[in-house]
């Protein structure tokens, strides 16, 4: 259970601390560190696709195989944001270049693909998770992820909602891995 934990917790605690550092807005005295940051949450982005793959895994195989999908989705155009508006738009207004009105349009339709992606796994995880753990038990933190994966949908990592946001996806994931793990502990 302490990998399982790991693995749905730290992701979204370390992208937290992070986002506690991001700028508001990128300008030319925020343009590298900014670029810097996106190189770092790099890493810890699409790992935020294991909580509902692993999640909804620990409970029912099938549905799985659909939130991976939906968290694969979720990685690939969340790193292609990042990638665009993250490091690229702080490269160019680091370099005082123009484009940033060509990488942020793109940059913003990834990022709507890989929010509803997220969306999408959060559910399908927390709908298997709620079945096997009882549906009083699994209200409140499938509340907390469909929460924290809209907000970061909506407003990606900045303050004060994105911090907001990993922090309820930290807490859900990891009360449905104790729960689970508590309800497969008990004897038929």
């Amino acid at each position: 259970m302490r990998f399982l934990l790991a693995a749905v917790v730290i992701p979204p605690l370390v992208v937290a601390a992070t986002a506690l550092t991001h700028p508001a807005s990128l300008s030319l005295e925020s343009a590298e560190y900014w670029k810097n940051l996106h190189i770092w949450l790099l890493v810890w982005f699409p790992l935020l696709g294991l909580g509902p793959w692993l999640v909804a895994r620990a409970v029912d195989r099938v549905t799985s195989r659909v939130v991976a999908v939906a968290a694969y989705t979720y990685a690939t155009f969340y790193t292609a944001l990042d990638v665009l508006g993250g490091i690229g738009g702080g490269a160019i207004k680091d370099a005082e270049a123009g484009g940033l009105g060509i990488l942020f349009p793109i940059a913003g339709d990834f990022e709507q693909i890989g929010g509803i992606a997220l969306v999408l796994a959060s559910a399908l995880a927390a709908g298997v998770a709620m079945q096997a753990v009882g549906w009083a038990q699994g209200a409140l933190p499938a509340v907390a992820v469909l929460l924290g994966s809209y907000i970061l949908w909506q407003e990606h990592i900045f303050k004060p909602w994105g911090p907001v946001a990993m922090l309820l996806l930290a807490a859900g994931w990891g009360a449905f891995v104790v729960l689970i793990e508590r309800r497969q502990a008990v004897p038929a």
